[in-house]
Order: structure tokens, then C-alpha cells, then sequence
């Protein structure tokens, strides 16, 4: 009976597609169905007819005719998953993202996005419709050339702060080369709303520019005549978004980006100099709707004890005895790279004060190319005995060793005098005849 009554009740699928809604009985749900699916397709299609392009929508994932709320949970949802922290080589999809919903959040830009696509919105508007861009009145056009596509793009072309920190290093750093950690505080969009700074469904747009960031002020000058001027508003500061306190987000406050800690490293190669520049891109400060600003090292070099760099040469003092100038001398260097270099000169290589000698290849490495290196150059200063050091006789037998003097002639005009001990320029001396000699130091100029 049951298996009758259910064959008497139902309705035959081929006998349904062969009469159509009209032949046969549809079940209710099966009508609902049909009817929200049909309403569905017949809105979208007829929402693309109404825009010229869909490229802003496609980017957030709605619909033409889709709601603010729709664009704003698809921009959160899409700016948390292509946020240049989590995923670094998405810095591009992520600014057409927030391009995207700047001009879909926006209920102005959005219709002339709709009516013109996204070259109305990069001429500011006009073209779209006619001579006048399909605006209402004169008015119109000026509120977007001020309020909003000029102000737009200006925005979309800026970007971030550079910010240039220096970084002290040692001599042994920039020969050997190493990696440092520089610990700094950056801004970052906030993760929790996507740098729109308001909770989710909050309303951002200024209610008194209507998110023009302008306000136009008409003036009557007379029975036929008035005057327009257009200036900041006042509320918003030219923004063209203002956010009630209880509607912030609660992670950034309303501020739309957060502070946070990063570390970089910052790799010195062998050679570099002082003074020289390392670029970190976009690792600036975030900011909604601009790149990020670079981040830029600036090394600074210490002063070393021993050597002083000159170019890819390092330069170091000696000071040697007067045997040691005479008769050749040993000296141990200690490198930057912790090695002993035993240097001398040959008995008879004669070393007067000042003197530069050199040993070739270990100066400082030559950037990019550490396998050659720079001059080591030794800078020497001879230290001299003390007076009577020697006693006289002794001295007659070392003058033997000498080259012979030119011999000096002296003829009745000559007068002789002695040199004074320890007279340098800006000093006195005690004569023995009592006197005290000054010597200017203009005198020796």
C-alpha cells in the first residue's frame, strides 16, 4: 500500500522534465531553490552590465553588487594571507589588494571605478561619460580632482620614510669580515584589522567629507553671485576617514599599524670601508597604502691602536734604535687575522726617520675581491742616544766607521757658537751666560 501511495503521490523525473514547471508539480523546496538561484545569477549579471570592469572585485574574491561588509571581510581575509610578513614575495598582490579596496570601500571612488573603470580613476575621472565624466554638475568634477583620484594617486606614488642608523665596527671587522645583529623598533600594518585601524563592520569613512578628505564652503557675495572655496576638513584633517573611539581596533588602537621588534643582519664583507652605505629594501616603517621606506647602515669605523687604514693599505708606526737603523732590524707584527709577521731589513739598508718600507700583500682585503690585498707600510722613527752616552775617546774610534766629513774651513770672520740642548719651536732655553732664548714658532714657517 505504501509503495502505491508513494507512486500515486510522486511525480515521475522523466514526466518533470518532459512537462516542465509547468507540466508537473515541483516540490516546494525544489521551487525556492530554483528561484534564489535564478534571482542570484540575474543580480550579478545584471551588476556586471552596470560596471565597465570587474578587475577590482575579482582581486578582493565579491561580486560586482557586493556589500561594504562583504569588501571588508574579503580585504581582511586576503591582507592576512598576502601580508609582507608572512609571506615576503607577495609584497606586490598584497599592494593591489589594498588598492583594490581603497576604491571598493569608498563609496564615491566606487562609483566612478563602476562607471569608468580603473582609467577613469587614473585620469581623475573624466572621459567616462561625455564632456563632463557623467557628474552631476561642475562641482562635482572639482570635488574629485581635490578630494579624490588627484589625492589618491599622489598617495599611491609616496612612499615610506628612510631610515639611516649607524653601526660601529671594528678594524678587525671590515678585514676579516662577519655578520652583525642590529636590534631596532619598526611599524607594521596590524595583523588583527589589516591597517583599516577599525573593528570588523565598523564604519571608517569621514561622515562630513564623505571620505573626500575636502569640504567646499559656499560664500554669497551678492544678490547673483557666490563665491566656492574648498578646504580640509576639519574633522578628518584630509584624510577622509575619521573613527569613532569605540569602533578602533583594540590591537592597534585606531593607529592601523603596531610597534614590533626586528632584528637584522647585516653582513660585512671583507674590504669595506668606513663611511660605506648598506640598503636594506622596504624593511622601513609600514605604513597603509605606501611602500615601505628602506632601512640604511651606515658603517662607522672605530680607531684601531696599531694600524691606520689608508685605501686598501694599512699603515703602522715603528720606532727603531739608531743600531737598528744602522745595522738592520727584526720587527714582529701581529695581523688583524691574528697571525705573527716577522719582518727585517738587511744589514747596511740604511732606515732614516720617516721612512716608508712596505710588505706587499698584507694590507687590507680589496672589496669583492678578498684574494688581493693592499700595502702593509711601516712608518719608522729612529730613537737617538741619549747626550754622553759615549764617552769621547769612544766616539773618535765610531766616527772611524763613518763616511769621511766634509772638513769644514774657518777663516778670521767666523764666529763660533755652540747649539742649545732641547729648543723647539714655542719654547725657551737657559743660556749659560744667564740669558733666556725664545724661539717663535712663525720662525720656522
Amino acid at each position: 500500500m505504501n509503495a502505491a501511495r508513494g507512486a500515486e503521490g510522486a511525480v515521475p523525473v522523466a514526466a518533470f522534465a518532459a512537462n516542465g514547471e509547468r507540466g508537473g508539480r515541483i516540490p516546494g523546496f525544489q521551487r525556492v531553490r530554483r528561484r534564489v538561484a535564478e534571482q542570484r545569477r540575474w543580480r550579478t549579471s545584471a551588476a556586471r552590465k552596470m560596471v565597465k570592469e570587474t578587475g577590482y572585485y575579482d582581486l578582493l574574491g565579491v561580486r560586482p553588487g557586493a556589500s561594504l561588509d562583504e569588501i571588508k571581510r574579503a580585504y581582511r581575509r586576503l591582507a592576512l594571507r598576502y601580508h609582507p610578513d608572512k609571506n615576503p614575495s607577495e609584497g606586490e598582490r598584497f599592494k593591489q589588494i589594498s588598492q583594490a579596496y581603497e576604491v571598493l570601500s569608498d563609496a564615491h571612488k566606487r562609483a566612478l571605478y563602476d562607471r569608468g573603470g580603473e582609467r577613469a580613476m587614473k585620469e581623475g575621472g573624466l572621459g567616462s561619460r561625455g564632456g563632463s565624466g557623467g557628474f552631476g554638475s561642475p562641482m562635482d568634477i572639482f570635488d574629485l580632482f581635490f578630494g579624490g583620484g588627484v589625492r589618491m594617486r599622489s598617495r599611491a606614488d609616496r612612499r615610506g620614510k628612510t631610515v639611516v642608523h649607524q653601526l660601529s665596527v671594528s678594524l678587525e671587522d671590515l678585514y676579516n669580515g662577519t655578520t652583525r645583529k642590529l636590534s631596532l623598533q619598526k611599524n607594521i600594518i596590524c595583523r588583527k584589522c589589516g591597517g583599516c585601524g577599525v573593528r570588523e563592520g565598523a564604519q571608517r569613512r569621514c561622515p562630513k567629507c564623505h571620505g573626500s578628505g575636502m569640504e567646499v564652503r559656499i560664500h554669497q557675495l551678492g544678490p547673483s553671485m557666490i563665491q566656492q572655496i574648498q578646504t580640509v576638513c576639519s574633522q578628518c584633517q584630509g584624510q577622509g576617514e575619521w573613527i569613532r573611539p569605540r569602533d578602533c581596533c583594540l590591537t592597534c588602537n585606531g593607529r592601523k599599524v603596531v610597534r614590533e621588534k626586528k632584528i637584522l643582519s647585516v653582513h660585512l664583507d671583507k674590504g669595506m670601508k668606513d663611511g660605506q652605505k648598506i640598503t636594506f629594501h622596504e624593511e622601513g616603517d609600514q605604513v597603509p597604502g605606501l611602500e615601505p621606506g628602506d632601512i640604511i647602515i651606515v658603517l662607522d669605523q672605530k680607531e684601531h691602536p696599531v694600524f691606520r687604514r689608508s685605501g686598501d693599505d694599512l699603515i703602522v708606526k715603528r720606532e727603531i734604535s739608531l743600531a737598528d737603523a744602522l745595522c738592520g732590524c727584526r720587527q714582529v707584527i701581529r695581523t688583524l687575522d691574528n697571525r705573527t709577521l716577522l719582518i727585517s731589513s738587511q744589514p747596511g739598508d740604511v732606515i732614516r726617520p720617516g721612512d716608508l718600507k712596505c710588505v706587499p700583500n698584507e694590507g687590507m682585503p680589496v672589496y669583492r675581491s678578498p684574494f688581493q690585498k693592499g700595502k702593509l707600510i711601516l712608518q719608522f722613527q729612529v730613537k737617538f742616544p741619549e747626550p754622553g752616552w759615549l764617552p769621547t775617546d769612544r766616539l773618535r774610534q765610531l766616527q772611524a766607521f763613518f763616511p769621511p766629513q766634509e772638513e769644514v774651513m774657518a777663516t778670521e770672520d767666523t764666529e763660533e757658537e755652540l747649539l742649545a740642548m732641547g729648543l723647539v719651536a714655542g719654547s725657551s732655553c737657559r743660556q749659560p751666560n744667564g740669558c733666556i732664548l725664545h724661539l717663535d714658532s712663525s720662525a720656522l714657517d
